[in-house]
Formats: C-alpha cells, structure tokens, sequence
C-alpha cells in the first residue's frame, strides 16, 4: 500500500525580532509556545515552535527570527498565505480582537467559506479560515478562550508562475494529492481520500503569471513540511519522491521529528516529518517551552548559547 500523507505537519517561516514573534504569535494568536531552542544549522538564532497544548502536529507554527533581516518579498515560488482554523462562530470574537491589537484584517470569501485576512509584524500573510467539523481543540490555557481558539492549519496557498503550475500539480499528485476544486487561478488540492476525513489535507495553487520571484528574508515561508506517522512511511516516501526523478536529502534528525527536504518544480521547499517523537521528549508538557532547549551535539555549547541569545518573556494573558 502506498503511504499517505496524514496532514501539514509544520510550516516554518523567518522573522526578526524573537520577542516580537512571540508577543504576536503566543499573545495575539493565543498559541502555546512549546518549545524554544535552535536553529540546528545555525545555532546562534532560536528556533521557536507554537502550536496547541503538546505541540501536536497540524498545529505547529515555527520561526527562524533573526534580529534586523531585511523584509522579504512575496511572490512566486513561496507560500503566498498560511491558513489557520477556526469555528464559524468565532469569526467575530477574531474580528474585534485583531482590531483591538491593532492588526489590519480584511474578510474574504473563498470557495464559500469566511475568512479573515491579515498580516503578522513582519508581513508574514496569514488567513483564519473557518473549518466547520474540525474535531480538534485548541490550547484551553492560553490568552483566547477555548471555544474561539485557532484549532491547528487550514491550508496553505502555493503562488506559483504559470508555467509551474502544471508540474507543480504534478508533484502534489505524487505526493497522493488530487484537484477538488477550482475558483479563478486558484486550484484547491487535497489528499487521495480526503472527501471521506473530518479534516481534510488541503493546498492551493495561485498560478500568477505577472507575479514577481519571492525574495525569502523576514515574513516569508522558508519551509512547508507534510505529515507522515513514522520512520518506515517516511523511507517509503524518500523512494517514492526519489524515483519520480526529485533530488531529496538524506533523513535529518531534527530532534522532535525526522525530516526529509525537496523542493517542488515552482521552488517551494517541501519537508516530510514523523510524527515521533514529539515535543515531549526532552521536557514534560506542562513545562513546554518555558526553558533553552539543546539537542545532545549542542550541550557543550550551551553557556555560549544563551550568552548570544537574547531573553524572551512570555506575553502576560490578556483577553
């Protein structure tokens, strides 16, 4: 049996300043920050990770700040919006608490479901979509009450050159997508079988033939990574991809999750990550987030670490 791709897993993004992140995303957006350390290949910058109560994937949002990037530029070859999910009644509880942060949002319609558009501080685009039946919750012990709370990923929109758009398709059939819908230039994907899930795995291609190149710096997507259960279907996905002719890496261990990376044919860069073993591996989850986590390699460095890193606070819960 071929595997199957259970969900987004994450989407990693670059920001600038790590205490502005977290007052936006931990505060504003009333996600948990659930863990705090490294980027791996560049230990000097955090790696910060934001989700539900454990972290559990499909809900996971994570930044690369690094202090004083230049703004990057949206436009083809990037994830032109990251979409999160939440009840229909909700919408307006979210319209009036975005004002209230003074955060310009704009309503959308898009293939019949309401959404809020907006932006983050560095201009990272984000939508709250409504998502009637999803099951999931999201973190009943932070700033958003329980029942308004984002729930974990909606979707996310590929903006891709018209030439790409069609071998881009290509790569989502691969991975067990296929077409549910189309409004205009934009193609709702969603994986084999999805039409009988709760919750399906949705994306969407934006095929812009006048769009610029994107430039990946602060608010852009540096990553979208899908969600396999364990090592054994991730090997059976490195195979598969590698055999329809796509150069992809060996498996990474990323601590929390292993991980395999490939860029799609409009240059967007795909991560496949495990399930295991999760972010409760290192600190128990009513402790998550709250202290520098290290992998093992990283330890001996840990003084020098936290003398470079600058000191976040966690944002005081307000309504």
């Amino acid at each position: 049996m071929a595997p199957m791709l259970s969900g987004i897993h994450h989407v990693t993004a670059i920001a600038s300043d790590p205490q502005r992140n977290v007052d936006f995303y931990a505060g504003t957006l009333g996600l948990r920050l659930i863990k705090r350390t490294v980027n791996f290949d560049d230990p000097g910058t955090y790696h910060l990770y934001y989700g539900d109560a454990i972290g559990t994937p499909g809900t996971i949002m994570t930044f690369f700040p690094w202090p004083g990037a230049p703004r990057g530029r949206i436009g083809t070859g990037q994830v032109a919006a990251t979409a999160f999910s939440i009840a229909r009644d909700a919408v307006p509880y979210w319209q009036d608490r975005l004002a209230r942060h003074a955060v310009h949002a704009t309503p959308v319609m898009r293939f019949g479901e309401p959404m809020i558009a907006f932006e983050d501080p560095d201009g990272l685009p984000l939508e709250l979509t409504v998502s009637d039946g999803d099951p999931r919750e999201g973190w009943r012990e932070g700033p958003v009450p329980s029942g308004e709370a984002i729930r974990g990923f909606h979707s996310v929109t590929l903006l891709e050159r018209l030439d790409a758009c069609e071998p881009t398709a290509s790569v989502l059939a691969t991975l067990g997508f296929e077409q549910l819908t189309r409004e205009g230039n934009r193609l709702r994907f969603a994986a084999s079988g999805a039409r009988a899930r709760a919750l399906p795995v949705l994306v969407d291609i934006l095929c812009e033939p006048g769009a610029p190149p994107g430039k990946t710096s602060a608010g852009a997507v540096h990553h979208v990574a899908w969600r396999t259960p364990d090592d054994a279907q991730q090997a059976d996905w490195r195979q598969r991809i590698a055999g329809s002719g796509i150069n992809v890496t060996p498996v990474r261990d990323r601590q929390y999750f292993r991980s395999i990376y490939f860029h799609e044919p409009g240059g967007v860069l795909f991560e496949i990550a495990t399930d295991v073993p999760g972010f409760t591996v290192d600190e128990p989850p009513e402790r998550l987030g709250t202290a520098l986590q290290l992998p093992p390699w990283l330890e001996i460095r840990r003084t020098d670490l936290e003398r470079v890193l600058p000191p976040l606070r966690l944002p005081v819960p307000a309504a």
